[in-house]
């Protein structure tokens, strides 16, 4: 649990929603009263919350952001297919330890006394799961990212994790946290995880953004861009995601096509120019291709 003064603290940084908005958008991140409530619930309540949307959303930067906004550590672990223990929470330094036993062989400690000191923590090598339960100091921020590409075996270990806020070590015995993480989960839906992981954290949809607030975040983001080019940019997003792409554009490319027009010297968008920078918001030669289709004149005239 934490201190009384760290309580005082946190209560002083995110006050209410009202102020978590505030603070988010000092830091350049737009935020919406549903978000923000997800974000402010999570922080007083000590649950994990869980963000799920498309790519290019800004999950990810909701967890940086908090933690600027508490002035306390980013702890990231990246998941990826074939994520295990050994990679996220800890695993044993073999080849130190294989030392401290030779040194030791001549030693009088019985065997019950060298097995305790060669699996003691100074052993032990930390990942970011048992970094974020060992912090000594103040709650770090514990940004689970894409927890959709782990397999449902590490998705099942995180449990105890996000239940408790503590890890088990065979070797050492169950670890507990002294100041629970703040932890945020983002996925992007390739695969559909568990009924138990979510039971244990607050949900979010990031969905695509209106016009309005997708200007807000242009105009926040790239605050010296020409004001027609950011609509036309916006604009034109936002007819691109009308289309059926495998995967369309995010917030993250609408930004990049905005900063690529404007290093063309572009004030205005043109066929040229959308084929130039057709490359910032697809990735993919099948989209490009339904892009093309569509009709890119077609898709100007709708941004104007």
């Amino acid at each position: 649990m934490m201190s009384p003064s760290q309580d005082s603290s946190l209560a002083t940084k995110i006050k209410d929603v009202d102020t978590l908005v505030g603070e988010f958008e000092r830091l350049g991140y737009v935020t919406d009263p549903a978000l923000a409530t997800a974000i402010y619930l999570s922080t007083q309540l000590r649950k994990p919350l869980l963000i799920e949307g498309h790519a290019g959303l800004g999950k990810t930067e909701v967890a940086k952001v908090l933690a600027s906004v508490l002035e306390t550590r980013l702890i990231r672990l990246q998941c990826y297919e074939g994520l295990d223990v050994n990679s996220a929470v800890y695993e044993w330094d073999y080849q130190k330890q294989l030392l401290a036993i030779k040194l030791e062989e001549k030693s009088e400690e019985t065997v019950e006394e060298k097995q305790r000191h060669i699996f003691s923590r100074e052993f032990l090598l930390q990942r970011p799961l048992l970094v974020s339960i060992l912090e000594e100091h103040v709650p770090p921020v514990l940004l689970i990212d894409e927890v959709d590409r782990a397999d449902e075996a590490f998705e099942a270990y995180l449990l105890e994790l996000l239940s408790d806020f503590q890890i088990t070590v065979p070797e050492l015995g169950t670890i507990k946290a002294k100041h629970p993480p703040h932890v945020i989960l983002t996925s992007n839906r390739s695969r559909e995880l568990s009924d138990a992981l979510r039971r244990r954290c607050f949900y979010h949809w990031i969905d695509y953004p209106s016009f309005e607030k997708e200007m807000r975040i242009v105009r926040r983001k790239l605050p010296g861009t020409e004001e027609s080019l950011a609509r036309q940019v916006v604009r034109l997003v936002q007819a691109v995601r009308e289309l059926e792409l495998a995967k369309p554009p995010g917030v993250a490319e609408t930004l990049d096509c905005t900063e690529a027009a404007t290093a063309l010297g572009k004030n205005r968008l043109d066929v040229e120019t959308v084929e130039q920078t057709l490359g910032c918001l697809v990735k993919s030669m099948e989209d490009t291709a339904t892009i093309k289709a569509a009709g890119i004149v077609n898709l100007i005239a709708q941004a104007n």
